[in-house]
């Protein structure tokens, strides 16, 4: 990625530009979210401050990445910083003069932000653990790596639609959303991939169509450079509401975009050269014969080494956290952190030891599955947000703190502020999407609930949509369905699959 540094540099001028021309109030919001998108960075609810996201591929943080994240939070004074649920870190209420700055210095150390936002490829996505996880079929984050660094190459080559995502998935736990994104690949027991396109949340989802099976790894770019000449000859350049890849299987129909994908692979195996070759990285680092039981530590397949997994609420860690961290780790052989998909991240290839003093430090993470729910930044920050998440996040935790009830009785829920589904509310066993609800004293804030979603491969579902349920009930509704499920020793799976009937009844009490 670094490669791509001086290839946008000069991009920089203008968008020092145009910010002060936004923040001078010469232009309006549409009109610089329209520009400032393409270098990931969106003005903020009311327009008054600047986020800043950094692109990081697989979700990967090196030691060095760590300390210039530090560095930042300390040297600006950042007071939120929030994980994105496609692995990037966002750097939030930042000032014009600000954000000018922080993305210079970005570039100037080699995190690019281009592409961060607007109609360009994405962060490309990766399994968290993956090379450190027990069970996975292969290691696909080095393949990861060299996606995001050739999709960098169609920022200022290429006009698409509307943004492209891309993502690797090392098993059937399918955290990356591999088998309904844009463009997923999917490892198999085989050591190759199965290829799957034009799926996605939000309106009007899709499922993504499985357009190749059994790919050499070596042969992936092949299928990235068919995927976005599929999407430059069959995207919706007239309509942003019908830009995504997904709805090409609504004009073309799911057969007839496979085929048109298909012709296009066809053409660029013949004429391009894009094999890879890539050496898998190797560790020689040992564990010190302890062994540690806690169930934040995840033992890696590297016998003796572990993975600690933090989940801050609400997916922010506090600003302090990032050189806290970074003080703990430096001295620390091999370790690095990686982002996840549901808001939190992962300290791996650890000793026994490391990994208690990690434990230590993220002390304050979420403790069992429902404090692990995920919600998008909300409306109080986003634009396009209706209901603020992270409020409600908060709200639901501390109401069902109180209950004290057994981890596994609520599931981890995916709250979105709006229709876009940032928190993957679709896929959630429960999920809730932002809106209003009409009632006899006017209209409320609301979120409409869906139950039944799952992510995992070979059993994907999108959730049943139950009604629309008032925000200020939602913490009580949660309450009384854990005290339910409780009282019966069920978990929620297990109430839900044997007791449809009565987790309803106490739906319909707040829909």
């Amino acid at each position: 990625m670094r490669n791509h540094v001086e290839e946008f540099r000069e991009d920089l001028k203008e968008f020092d530009e145009i910010t002060d021309k936004f923040y001078k109030k010469e232009i309006n919001v549409a009109q610089y979210k329209g520009f400032s998108g393409g270098f990931g960075s969106y003005a903020q609810r009311g327009g008054s401050a600047s986020m800043l996201r950094l692109r990081l591929s697989g979700g990967e943080i090196t030691k060095d990445d760590l300390k210039f994240i530090a560095d930042s939070v300390e040297k600006y004074d950042i007071s939120l910083t929030h994980i994105t649920t496609c692995q990037s870190l966002q750097l939030h209420n930042l000032s014009a003069a600000q954000v000018c700055a922080l993305i210079q210095e970005s570039f100037d150390y080699g995190i690019i932000t281009r592409g961060g936002g607007g109609d360009f490829p994405r962060n490309v996505m990766c399994s968290p653990l993956s090379g450190v996880q027990q069970g996975e079929y292969f290691d696909v984050l080095p393949y990861a790596k060299e996606a995001a660094d050739y999709l960098l190459g169609f920022i200022k080559t290429v006009k698409l639609p509307r943004k492209l995502k891309v993502c690797f998935s090392n098993c059937e736990e399918n955290v990356t959303h591999a088998t309904f994104r844009d463009l997923g690949f999917t490892a198999k027991e085989n050591g190759s991939f199965d290829v799957y396109s034009a799926g996605g949340l939000g309106r009007e989802p899709r499922m993504g169509a499985l357009v190749a099976s059994d790919v050499a790894p070596d042969k992936i770019l092949y299928y990235i450079k068919a995927m976005v000449d599929t999407f430059t000859a069959h995207g919706n350049y007239e309509n942003r509401g019908k830009a995504r890849t997904r709805f090409m299987q609504d004009t073309l129909g799911t057969e007839g975009y496979i085929n048109a994908y298909r012709d296009k692979l066809t053409k660029v195996l013949a004429e391009e050269n894009l094999d890879l070759s890539i050496t898998l990285p190797e560790s020689a680092k040992q564990g010190d014969g302890k062994t540690l039981d806690n169930p934040r530590a995840i033992p890696q397949k590297q016998p003796g080494l572990y993975a600690v997994s933090y989940h801050p609420i609400g997916g922010s860690p506090k600003p302090e956290f990032w050189r806290k961290l970074y003080d703990a780790i430096l001295s620390m052989e091999d370790v690095l952190v990686r982002l996840s998909p549901d808001e939190s991240l992962y300290i791996i290839n650890l000793t026994a030891s490391e990994a208690e003093k990690i434990l230590s430090l993220t002390a304050d993470s979420a403790n069992n599955t429902f404090e692990s729910s995920i919600a998008c930044i909300g409306a109080s920050i986003c634009q396009v947000g209706a209901r603020d998440s992270q409020s409600l996040l908060h709200a639901c935790v501390e109401r069902v703190r109180k209950e004290n009830l057994p981890d596994g009785v609520l599931p981890k829920i995916h709250i979105s502020g709006c229709p876009s589904s940032c928190s993957a509310h679709q896929i959630a066993p429960l999920g809730f999407r932002g809106g209003v609800r009409q009632t006899p004293d006017g209209p409320k804030p609301a979120f409409a609930v869906f139950e039944s979603g799952c992510e995992i491969e070979g059993e994907e579902a999108f959730g049943e949509d139950l009604g629309v349920m008032l925000e200020s009930e939602i913490p009580e509704f949660l309450a009384e369905l854990g005290n339910e499920i409780a009282s019966r020793n069920m978990t929620y799976e297990q109430f839900t699959a044997k007791h449809h009937d009565k987790f309803m009844e106490i739906v319909k009490k707040y829909i």
